[in-house]
């Protein structure tokens, strides 16, 4: 990489950052930037400041929105069906299975050894929204940090005497839910099991 001028190294490396993709994918991207005009590199850059910009989480489910959540603001939806995620980007996956209920995102999962405590996750105002609702899906990869962030969140659920369920064990232990196809997490949310 040292015959590259600094900035184009510059790019190859921030490339190189996202996930997925390698030293050689960099390059190609950051060659094909170099080889565009102009006007195309400018757009591609300020679609990514607008997305900064843009971009916020609602303040009810944490998902991401623009202006007013479309989700918490659709009267079509169930208003009585929560489905609780660990990342706002697990929202548009269910949302492909046709689930037309409401979302509480967690921000991530308990996990001690990294320090991750409930306290540090969105699950206070979680407590407050239960108030309204009779069933909840625990949309949570069937992971080791999961299985321990969806026992303790059932646990307090329960406690409301509300329905629990869970995704089917359909979709593979230890995977992430963005890499499950669509049938599969549709599968998974019509038979998912009451805990």
């Amino acid at each position: 990489m040292s015959v590259y001028p600094n900035t184009l190294k510059e790019l190859i490396l921030r490339f190189s950052k996202l996930p997925g993709i390698g030293k050689k994918t960099a390059e190609r991207l950051s060659i094909y930037i170099l080889n565009s005009n102009k006007e195309e590199t400018i757009d591609f850059s300020n679609a990514l400041v607008n997305l900064k910009d843009s971009i916020s989480t609602c303040k009810i489910c944490n998902c991401f929105t623009e202006d007013e959540c479309h989700i918490c603001n659709n009267e079509n939806r169930a208003k009585d069906l929560l489905c609780i995620v660990k990342d706002p980007t697990d929202v548009f996956l269910i949302e492909k299975s046709g689930f037309k209920g409401l979302y509480h995102v967690l921000g991530g999962l308990i996990s001690p050894f990294d320090g991750i405590t409930p306290e540090k996750l969105n699950i206070d105002l979680l407590s407050e929204r239960l108030k309204t609702i009779n069933e909840v899906i625990i949309a949570i990869e069937p992971s080791h940090d999961g299985d321990i962030t969806t026992i303790y969140l059932s646990d307090i659920i329960k406690k409301e005497e509300i329905k629990v369920s869970r995704l089917a064990r359909g979709v593979p232990v230890g995977t992430s839910l963005e890499f499950i196809d669509e049938v599969t997490l549709s599968h998974s949310i019509n038979d998912r099991v009451e805990i």
